[in-house]
């Protein structure tokens, strides 16, 4: 019983898929990323952390360790619109089947797309939501397309 299943179909056919983040935006999270990698080497052969208590070194390396993890799969990230769904790639695959979408809403800044991916957030009747993000035209023209498309079919 319930609302029909709501059903998507890519412009083209086949899959859409793209770059979830921009080569501007992992080009300044890669400088971030190394900036601090070299900050740490500098303190590390300065012999600045050559202290007794090696505390402060461990929790450098560790948030160091995390940005890297983050980094990797910002550089790695793309995002897939099948007729099944949603998917992107990222720290824990992202996945939402179109069957049970209620509510989508393209989150974009003006005028910068080229270096804040637009999001698609969406969310299921049951109220689970996720963020989607696409740095290419073709992705962000079939987010604009799914939440077209899904404000139109939910108001039948």
């Amino acid at each position: 019983m319930g609302p029909a299943p709501f059903r998507f179909q890519p412009r083209t056919g086949s899959p859409v898929e793209g770059a979830a983040f921009s080569p501007l935006f992992k080009l300044l999270a890669s400088a971030i990323v190394g900036s601090c990698a070299f900050w740490l080497a500098r303190l590390l052969t300065s012999g600045a952390l050559a202290t007794p208590r090696t505390t402060g070194v461990v929790w450098f390396v560790a948030g160091l360790a995390m940005m890297g993890w983050t980094w990797w799969h910002i550089l790695r990230s793309r995002t897939r619109i099948s007729a099944d769904g949603l998917h992107q790639g990222w720290i824990w695959d992202k996945h939402m089947p179109f069957d049970d979408l209620a509510y989508g809403k393209l989150i974009r800044v003006p005028g910068l797309d080229w270096l804040i991916a637009p999001r698609l957030y969406v969310r299921t009747l049951m109220g689970k939501f996720m963020v989607f993000y696409g740095a290419s035209p073709e992705l962000v023209a079939e987010f604009e397309r799914i939440v077209k498309e899904l404000k139109a079919f939910r108001q039948l």
